[in-house]
């Protein structure tokens, strides 16, 4: 049985690259007084949400390309303004890119233990990536709209 190809790896991080480039005009969007403090029923901050993002894709694919299973945390003490969220963002938009041109074609079928909690192939982590996002970018929207403030168009990307 042949298998034919539904989406190239260059197609795959253009997608994930353009959700991570909404999600920057999200965080852009956001009042600096309120991105560490604005909640709705007892969920996470947007700052927060931002951080677990953070703290997962890019140490994530670290992990996968390198074949470290290490914990992770979402704490990030050292991000406490908008401006510390925007900054990690962009440095880790370049890292990501960087570390997904070295995934062998092969590696993405293979089993990972991504943190140590997630055992799944490769590409499935890296759906996850890309699910999570979408998940918490659209908590931010409806932070945004209880602010009164137009979120970016999900399709602007």
């Amino acid at each position: 049985m042949s298998t034919k190809e539904i989406i190239s790896r260059d197609e795959f991080l253009n997608h994930w690259q353009g959700h991570r480039t909404l999600t920057r005009k999200t965080i852009e969007a956001f009042p600096e007084a309120e991105i560490f403090k604005f909640s709705i029923g007892g969920m996470r901050v947007f700052g927060d949400l931002i951080k677990e993002l953070l703290s997962i894709a890019a140490p994530g694919l670290d992990g996968i390309v390198h074949k470290k299973i290490e914990g992770y945390s979402h704490e990030l003490p050292e991000l406490k303004t908008k401006s510390d969220l925007l900054n990690e963002w962009d440095q880790q938009t370049s890292q990501i890119n960087e570390l997904f041109k070295q995934i062998p074609d092969e590696q993405f079928h293979e089993s990972f233990n991504l943190f140590g909690e997630y055992e799944f192939p490769v590409y499935q982590n890296l759906l996850y990536f890309v699910d999570n996002e979408i998940h918490h970018r659209a908590q931010g929207f409806v932070y945004l709209r209880a602010l009164g403030i137009e979120p970016p168009f999900f399709w602007d990307r």
